[in-house]
């Protein structure tokens, strides 16, 4: 008789295999075995309403009948070829009727790749070699992001901290850091290394919070002035907060920015995009050979993944399908802010109603230090009350989806509920 594999099994197997046994990314207490609309279930078969969405990815739920039948109609046709497919040009062509700031798209496999090409082509193109990030933004793996993003050590703006071991020294002189939704500490840092500045990469929803009134206006024109590329990280952002992304939400455009998530449908796909001037760096024949940016990936514009993010763009141009998913995010913000409100448990509903999450502090949030002052402990046992009343999400954030249901939700409220009273 074959043996069945309990969710423990799979956890000391994947003790044997894997560094802290597991891929780096989700906790390693759960393995899933499937996921279907708003739904996934571990290997013991617990059911889960999932917030968490692959971290974004699946904002039309798991395996959504027309993702699935545009992704078996190409399966036939060729997996891959390293070389130019038609649905990874029609792609590019529906990410630039969408996407204001981009007239050009170059694909790559990963948002970190992306960002990445982003930094080094704002380089390229101003021939200056410093970029900022803001403290706790969250820009992918590569040397330069992993300046900053969760330290625990906060020196002062605008030193960078490395998070990482095996990153070169040097990497730290071109990287200056400076606090999400300050104006004038990006003024005072423009001033000091006007000169040398190729570019500022920003999450205008960085991780959940969201910019002031002004800040993203005030990147625009400070760029503008210092001949300083302003590069958006969307990689979260494009085609959630609205279909043309936070730049269509916020009113401001971008030189460049960077897709991920949504426009591959679930499967490894990203994007650089932006105007014809900028992105020529990447074709040698327009530029000469010190500008020119070279970029080769494997899997860069994978025509299964082009279809599958094509199906997920058309279905999300219909009809009032962002007025749903906010109405989703809204009844849960609503219900978290009761339910916590009337147990007299101090907190802050922070994000967008498209990406949110509770913090358990008594003050605003406008950067990553404010987050540092968040009960970190009660927010452990928050989201571990959840889990065990059947809610999947990450530590730090919720993703509504379009798979979401009048029953899940009634779910949702109820688990949230529940798990607060058990707070008190």
């Amino acid at each position: 008789m074959k043996k069945i594999n309990t969710q423990e099994d799979w956890i000391n197997r994947a003790k044997e295999v894997l560094p802290a046994a597991g891929f780096g990314n989700f906790e390693n207490d759960i393995i899933i075995k499937r996921g279907k609309g708003s739904k996934v279930w571990d290997e013991n078969n617990n059911e889960y309403i999932d917030y968490l969405i692959g971290s974004g990815p699946m904002l039309l739920g798991h395996g959504h009948p027309e993702v699935m039948e545009a992704i078996f109609e190409q399966l036939p046709n060729g997996l891959t070829f390293f070389a130019n497919n038609s649905k990874g040009i029609e792609l590019a062509e529906e990410i630039c009727k969408a996407v204001k700031s981009s007239e050009q798209v170059r694909f790559v496999s990963s948002g970190g790749e992306a960002d990445m090409y982003a930094m080094r082509l704002a380089r390229a193109f101003t021939g200056k070699d410093k970029i900022i990030k803001f403290e706790g933004g969250y820009h992918g793996m590569s040397a330069e992001a992993q300046m900053s993003l969760s330290p625990s050590n906060l020196v002062n703006f605008p030193q960078p901290v490395p998070d990482s071991a095996g990153i070169p020294k040097n990497i730290e002189k071109d990287i200056l850091i400076a606090p999400f939704n300050d104006i004038d500490f990006i003024n005072s840092i423009i001033t000091e290394f006007k000169d040398e500045i190729a570019g500022i990469i920003v999450e205008p929803l960085q991780r959940i919070i969201p910019p002031e009134p002004g800040f993203l206006e005030g990147l625009r024109s400070l760029c503008d002035k210092n001949n300083i590329l302003l590069i958006f990280d969307e990689i979260v952002t494009g085609f959630r907060l609205a279909y043309g992304g936070a730049q269509e939400k916020y009113n401001v455009t971008p030189d460049l920015c960077t897709l991920g998530k949504i426009i591959g449908g679930g499967f490894p796909l990203a994007a650089i995009a932006g105007s014809n001037e900028i992105m020529s760096h990447f074709d040698q024949n327009k530029v000469s050979k010190d500008k020119w940016l070279m970029q080769i990936g494997t899997l860069s514009g994978n025509p299964i993944a082009s279809a599958a993010g094509l199906k997920t763009m058309e279905v999300l141009r219909r009809e009032n399908m962002f007025d749903k998913l906010r109405k989703c995010g809204n009844e849960i913000m609503n219900c978290l802010n009761e339910n916590l409100k009337n147990a007299n448990i101090g907190h802050r509903i922070v994000g967008d109603p498209t990406l949110f999450d509770v913090l358990f502090l008594d003050q605003d949030v406008k950067n990553y230090r404010d987050t540092k002052k968040a009960d970190i402990k009660l927010n452990a046992l928050f989201n571990k009350g959840l889990r065990m009343r059947g809610i999947f999400k990450s530590s730090a954030k919720i993703y509504p989806s379009l798979a979401l249901s009048d029953e899940d939700l009634f779910n949702t409220k109820k688990a949230i509920h529940d798990t607060v009273l058990n707070l008190v």
